[in-house]
């Protein structure tokens, strides 16, 4: 008897095309006749904050395996993924233009362009212009002796061609020498608010670009203005530094940061009515091919609307105010965190619970004077952040303070570099983890004196210590003095401060070395579950599914009979839905008021009490986050907390029925029909904030 070849599977979809499928989702909210239109507003901005980090990161790498020869980055894939970001931002400025303009302007608030301002309008601009703008614009004319300036990555530009005779009588018109770049400092603002009294009944805006153009020619007295567009760059951001040929990762970071802004051009942005010939001069100049050249209909950088939802006042058209709970019942305020700890495990909700008792479980470890360490990793926290200096204060009282600060948060190394050197100076211990992987896992540790002996107590997070993301983010936190758990986080600690080897963990699955593995063995026993006949079930939920070996066994465990649902926010490689090879996996993606972030793991395989185990992660399932990044992931093993996960993080979004779209088999999204509550919503009228 010979076994069974199992069927071939399907390839899988295309990350990049995948990453820029979730950013239509994104943009649909923007067209969402029920949510708040200042929101709608922010959906675009978020867009183009997406797409930025897109070209500054994926599509950089994209590139760079092109050219290497990678058959998955082959030139024709290259090709389909940039037509497809070119339709992706032509939509989004079609609904900012079509859509909410109007309905901006119905609700009274309108960006105002130079043709549109009546006389005492454009005196104010020009006096905005003369005090606040002028004065930092440098026009650099391009010739031999005044090459084309350093454009620095994302900022603001404008190319002008100019005609007539420079001011030492040469005459450049249709020469190289008449053209000229206008470099805008990002100090100035970009959306700028008319004063009531010169619009009145409705909340008038200008933008920058609007001011600048306005009042180009001022800029070269003597000079005609013959043609000009706003431009901007985008460039590879990774930081490239050789860790593994660097003295001190700090130093070395800090250097690289003057320079990331001016790496690799990715992508030009120009409007739409730039002449081809200026177009063509900065493909030239940042050496980049007609597909990179994106012409806009609007400002280069939708993103920077967002100082006009800052400005407007407007409460109607936002979100109603939700104000995240304490957990009274499970954490009251009046009584020890610790305390309640040796009790039971708490879990908290973010962010329909609040942040706030995360803090204050840092502040009571502070002001305990039995306390004697604290440790904590760092990934994103912020350049501003109660929990750093709650770590300042506790170093300064003489506690041992052990911090792991990540400093290759991607966008965040400055702000960590700076905690670090804070740190460092009031005699904390300040590590950078290990060369060559992120630390990602979100761990703080609390070792406390209680009678003879040592006790420990830990907060494990899915999210960042963070707390202005923990109010826009859905996250689990869990506090624990569990013997086996917190013995565990402190084993992590010691080997990321010593690198040396830790005794094998308990509880705690680890990358780069166990969480990958755990998790294939786990698909694989349900797999065998499947095949027996007995229950069969996995439910995920997590922010990218791109991982190919994870993928397969997926695949692999739904041929067997498992049933297989996947929450999966943003990019998902898996093909689900084909017959006989995944019809049994179903991909759901929930966008919604807040930014799906928890990652739940969760196996069954049969029908007892222990035949489920659930898992809450800092990891994706991504290659990167199981072999290139320090993470860890957790059981929940009290049965009251298992379930309310099951019941608040997974049964909810399975049945979203208001920001839920379901994925088919060519990778493109469909929405959930809209005739019912959405997960989110229904979380936050549970707990009443």
């Amino acid at each position: 008897m010979t076994d069974r070849v199992p069927a071939p599977l399907p390839a899988l979809l295309s990350r990049e095309r995948a990453i820029l499928a979730f950013n239509r989702r994104v943009l649909a909210q923007a067209q969402r006749a029920d949510v708040p239109l200042l929101e709608r507003l922010r959906y675009i901005c978020i867009v183009s904050s997406n797409l930025d980090e897109f070209f500054e990161v994926r599509f950089a790498d994209f590139l760079e395996a092109a050219r290497e020869g990678d058959a998955s980055a082959s030139r024709r894939e290259l090709t389909a993924v940039a037509a497809e970001a070119h339709r992706l931002i032509d939509e989004q400025y079609a609904v900012f233009n079509d859509e909410l303009t109007p309905l901006l302007q119905r609700e009274g608030i309108v960006i105002l362009n130079h043709a549109e301002r009546n006389a005492a309008q454009r005196e104010w601009v020009a006096r905005f212009f003369h005090k606040q703008v002028r004065p930092l614009l440098v026009p650099v004319g391009l010739d031999p002796a005044h090459p084309f300036p350093q454009v620095a990555n994302k900022s603001l530009n404008f190319i002008v061609r100019l005609g007539g005779r420079d001011a030492f009588g040469r005459d450049v018109r249709g020469g190289a020498n008449g053209i000229a770049i206008v470099k805008v400092p990002r100090v100035l603002p970009r959306v700028i608010r008319l004063p009531d009294e010169l619009a009145p009944g409705r909340q008038a805006f200008v933008l920058l670009t609007s001011v600048i153009r306005a009042h180009l020619a001022e800029l070269f007295p003597g000079r005609e203005v013959e043609a000009f567009s706003q431009f901007r760059v985008t460039r590879d951001s990774d930081l490239d530094v050789d860790e593994a040929d660097v003295k001190n990762l700090r130093q070395a970071l800090r250097s690289g940061l003057t320079t990331r802004h001016f790496g690799q051009a990715i992508r030009l942005e120009v409007v739409a009515t730039c002449p081809d010939e200026l177009s063509a001069f900065l493909l030239r100049q940042f050496a980049l091919p007609e597909a990179a050249l994106y012409k806009v209909n609007g400002p280069v950088n939708l993103g920077r609307l967002n100082q006009l939802i800052d400005q407007a006042e407007a409460p109607a058209l936002r979100f109603p105010a939700y104000e995240p709970v304490w957990p009274q019942r499970r954490l009251p305020r009046e009584s020890s965190i610790f305390a309640r700890l040796r009790e039971r495990d708490v879990l908290l909700h973010h962010p329909f619970e609040s942040f706030e008792p995360v803090v204050e479980f840092l502040r009571e470890a502070v002001r305990d004077p039995d306390v004697l360490a604290i440790k904590q990793t760092i990934y994103r926290t912020g350049s501003e952040s109660p929990l750093m200096e709650a770590l300042i204060e506790a170093a300064r009282r003489g506690k041992e303070v052990m911090v792991v600060v990540e400093l290759k948060a991607r966008f965040d190394e400055e702000a960590n570099i700076n905690w670090a050197e804070r740190l460092e100076a009031v005699g904390a211990q300040v590590v950078y983890g290990i060369v060559g992987l992120k630390t990602h896992a979100k761990l703080l540790l609390v070792t406390r004196r209680e009678g003879g002996s040592l006790r420990r107590y830990a907060h494990l997070s899915t999210g960042n210590y963070n707390p202005k993301t923990a109010r826009l983010y859905t996250d689990i936190g869990y506090l624990s003095a569990d013997p086996e758990l917190t013995a565990d986080a402190d084993a992590v600690f010691q080997q990321l401060a010593s690198l040396g080897k830790t005794r094998p963990l308990r509880a705690l699955l680890q990358a780069p070395f166990t969480l990958h593995r755990r998790s294939v063995q786990l698909i694989e026993r349900v797999a065998e579950a499947a095949r027996a006949g007995r229950p069969a079930r996995i439910v995920v939920k997590i922010n990218a599914l791109t991982d190919a070996v994870l993928i397969e066994k997926l695949m692999r465990a739904a041929q067997a009979g498992a049933s297989i649902d996947l929450i999966v926010r943003g990019a998902c490689m898996l093909p689900p839905g084909l017959p006989g090879a995944t019809e049994r996996i179903r991909v759901r993606s929930v966008v919604g008021r807040f930014l799906e972030h928890s990652r739940v793991l969760y196996f069954r395989w049969g029908e007892g009490e222990d035949d489920e185990l659930l898992y809450l992660s800092s990891a994706d399932w991504m290659g990167r986050n199981m072999f290139r990044r320090i993470e860890v992931a957790w059981p929940v093993r009290d049965a009251a907390l298992r379930q309310r996960v099951i019941d608040e993080c997974l049964v909810p979004y399975l049945h979203d029925r208001q920001d839920a779209w379901v994925q088919q088999p060519d990778g493109r999204y469909e929405r959930v029909a809209s005739d019912g509550v959405s997960a989110q919503q229904a979380l936050m009228r549970l707990y009443g904030g």
